[in-house]
């Protein structure tokens, strides 16, 4: 393998999306196999450990199969005087929670799943290609987005307008409208891949697919056991633990139900298919503004739970939903005898089904 000598200027601590505390080396611009390499991780605590290595050292690079840059060792000899060991903190470096020793891995974790930076490091995941493919929403815009207070995790995505994306640093209409536009298209990603885009720990994009063919939806998923998880052939006792206690969590819980109002598929469409039609040969009205579902989004819905979507009230109208400023239709509805319901009701009475 190519090597090449440089300094080793900072160590600084990087905060992944599951947690994980990882070092990472920020070195003096060095050439190595035909690129300027300035950054290489340090992998984990006991590696950094291990090879001792300091801010001010001396160090030996190496890319391993030619593709990733790391570091082998110090240079001793060259070692400054009066240097120190690094000691890793016990608080976390962004949120200042106490750090844990991972039990199983070889890892320190912050477990704050507030953690700012957790949660953009979430959110760069769900909107990676592979995840979500949400086309314009990267890494600067994710951390506007976070710092200035504007979303919590990715649900909140979906509630975002129009004239508080354009008012941020270096976005525009255009820019703005385009990313709306990708969002909405994100909404109609199969579910394995909302499944990925949730950033489980250890459920890479094959494990999601495989989850999603063996249980059909998240509701599935969530009742499942550990047993059950754990018989499919491609589950393990880490990934089944993992599965139940993320989708069991209170908090991420809040989040996949903020993804379904927001019309987020989270059933294959085989489920959705062979699911109950509790709207099945009616006709409904959906009048006023709802807060889950988009125009669009609640039309999907009625057709998806076997009813026909109308705009105008009449004799043949089975069910008028109704939410904020329902204006005339409401009143009509009522005139006709025609069954009428709050959005909350109407979400109650699908869910129910």
């Amino acid at each position: 393998a190519r090597q090449a000598v440089t300094q080793l200027k900072r160590i600084r601590l990087q905060v992944g999306r599951t947690g994980a505390v990882t070092p990472v080396a920020e070195l003096e611009p060095v050439l190595l196999g035909g690129t300027t390499v300035s950054r290489a991780t340090l992998h984990n605590h006991e590696e950094l450990g291990r090879k001792d290595l300091r801010p001010g050292d001396v160090v030996t690079l190496e890319k391993g199969g030619d593709v990733i840059p790391k570091v082998v060792g110090v240079v001793l000899e060259r070692r400054p005087s009066g240097s120190r060991r690094f000691q890793f903190p016990e608080r976390c470096p962004v949120c200042k929670t106490p750090l844990r020793k991972d039990d199983v891995e070889v890892a320190i974790r912050c477990v704050n799943v507030g953690c700012p930076a957790q949660i953009k490091a979430t959110i760069r995941h769900f909107a990676s290609r592979t995840a979500m493919d949400v086309e314009g929403l990267g890494a600067a815009l994710v951390n506007q987005l976070v710092d200035q207070d504007l979303i919590r995790d990715v649900g909140d995505l979906y509630c975002l307008d129009v004239d508080t994306v354009a008012g941020l640093e270096r976005m525009a209409q255009k820019s703005t409208r385009n990313l709306m536009d990708a969002l909405e298209a994100s909404k109609t990603r199969p579910f394995h891949r909302v499944l990925f885009s949730l950033g489980i720990r250890h459920v890479g994009a094959t494990v999601a697919q495989a989850l999603a063919a063996a249980f059909g939806s998240v509701d599935r998923l969530r009742r499942a056991s550990r047993v059950e998880l754990e018989a499919l052939h491609e589950i393990g006792p880490g990934i089944a633990q993992s599965v139940h206690e993320f989708l069991n969590d209170e908090q991420r819980w809040k989040v996949v139900e903020k993804l379904r109002r927001a019309g987020v598929s989270l059933a294959s469409q085989k489920d959705r298919d062979e699911g109950p039609k509790p709207l099945d040969g009616k006709t409904v009205v959906m009048t006023g503004t709802m807060s889950r579902w988009g125009r669009q989004q609640a039309q999907e819905l009625i057709q998806a739970l076997g009813g026909k979507p109308t705009s105008n009230v009449s004799r043949k109208t089975d069910l008028v939903v109704v939410g904020a400023h329902p204006g005339a239709k409401k009143q009509k509805a009522e005139n006709l005898g025609i069954q009428v319901l709050e959005e909350d009701a109407f979400a109650e009475m699908i869910d129910e089904a």
